[in-house]
């Protein structure tokens, strides 16, 4: 059985979004940042980098969200989530280390400066500023298409929608971006994501 280290206000969504995408038996390991947490020796010992989320599938330890979306993607859903063709393949990787480059900190600047403990609007809007660029290059690749990599759901948008759920979170306006405002929220509203959003609760 896959173990996923991480509570699901991480980055340990992505994973858990994943799992519930490829319908996985799988334990929730609910490790949060608070007290020792993610720096534990334990924790050390599967990622000596102190983050989450971390996997082990039976014995096999991987972190990094986006490498650990697209192994469990290819190993469980190979020619569905996770593409059939070579380049298909490339693209799934070219776009999750896209949203990782040049998705991840903004939003996340926009989320910890809007609703974190110690806001800064003016940080907040200045990260939204930053988002702009990405959003229009995204603007236009799902104006073509339904997804990124065509007429299916891939890991693809999978992890970049996954980043995106701070852009969400933070209350970025997509109203310039209608485009990726749907193909968002079609991301969102799939019945996995859903489950994924309900841990968050916990």
């Amino acid at each position: 059985m896959v173990k996923i280290y991480g509570v699901a206000r991480s980055r340990a969504f992505r994973t858990l979004w994943m799992a519930q995408e490829l319908g996985l038996g799988y334990e929730h390991v609910k490790i949060d940042f608070a007290g020792q947490g993610t720096r534990s020796p334990e924790m050390l010992k599967l990622n000596p980098n102190g983050h989450v989320p971390v996997v082990d599938d039976d014995g096999f330890i991987l972190w990094e969200s986006m490498a650990i979306n697209l192994y469990l993607a290819k190993k469980y859903s190979p020619g569905m989530l996770y593409p059939g063709r070579l380049e298909d393949e490339a693209r799934a990787w070219q776009w999750s280390f896209w949203g990782m480059t040049e998705v991840e900190r903004p939003s996340l600047t926009a989320l910890l400066n809007r609703v974190g403990r110690e806001p800064d609007p003016a940080a907040a809007d200045e990260a939204e500023k930053a988002l702009a660029a990405p959003l229009k290059v995204l603007d236009g690749i799902v104006a073509a298409d339904r997804y990124l990599l065509g007429p299916q759901f891939t890991v693809a948008d999978l992890n970049v929608a996954g980043i995106l759920a701070w852009a969400r979170q933070a209350r970025v306006d997509l109203a310039p971006f209608p485009n990726t405002a749907a193909w968002l929220r079609a991301c969102h509203d799939r019945p996995a994501a859903r489950a994924a959003r309900d841990l968050q609760r916990e």
